[in-house]
């Protein structure tokens, strides 16, 4: 049985790796996000493991209320816990904690 997770910063984490997910999911979503964030197809995995990709796959999603809104509705969570998401990745102080 996996243990819960209780810290801010992983379970926000945990919603961007979804929202990657979901991202990915849709490949005019995904070409979109691609070319915004510079990145290549080949290198997501790997930039994927960087927390301040992950506060910027947020960005991505927070922007725009129908992506929101059908990301909340893809991971069963509620838009106010997306935002909280993106609150605590975009967080300056968390930045400053980041090894």
């Amino acid at each position: 049985m996996k243990k819960p997770v209780h810290n801010p910063r992983e379970v926000a984490e945990i919603v961007a790796v979804q929202a990657l997910s979901f991202i990915a999911g849709d490949p005019e979503r995904l070409g979109l996000f691609l070319a915004e964030s510079g990145i290549g197809p080949e290198t997501l995995r790997t930039a994927a493991a960087d927390p301040r990709f992950l506060a910027s796959v947020l960005d991505f999603v927070m922007r725009d209320d129908a992506t929101v809104k059908a990301f909340a509705s893809a991971s069963q969570l509620h838009p106010t816990n997306i935002a909280a998401a993106h609150q605590v990745l975009g967080d300056p102080q968390w930045e400053r904690d980041v090894p």
